[in-house]
């Protein structure tokens, strides 16, 4: 999967932010543009894996399609 992602030079650590636009919250940083694009890669991994979530009881799960 591709995802589209920002780096932008810090001027004051020469550090690169880099962050994901379509993943609201989903950013990193690195030293260099390889390490800031290997860390936004793990961050994405993070962001999208599937948590467990406890529900109440009664609850019902349901899909929904947008778009």
């Amino acid at each position: 999967m591709k995802w589209r992602v920002v780096l932008e030079p810090d001027p004051e650590t020469n550090d690169w932010a880099v962050w994901c636009p379509e993943l609201p919250g989903c950013l990193s940083a690195g030293e260099t543009e390889e390490k800031a694009l290997e860390n936004i890669r793990e961050a994405i991994e993070l962001y999208l894996e599937l948590t467990p979530v406890e529900l109440a009881t009664g609850a019902i799960i349901r899909e929904v399609t947008v778009g």
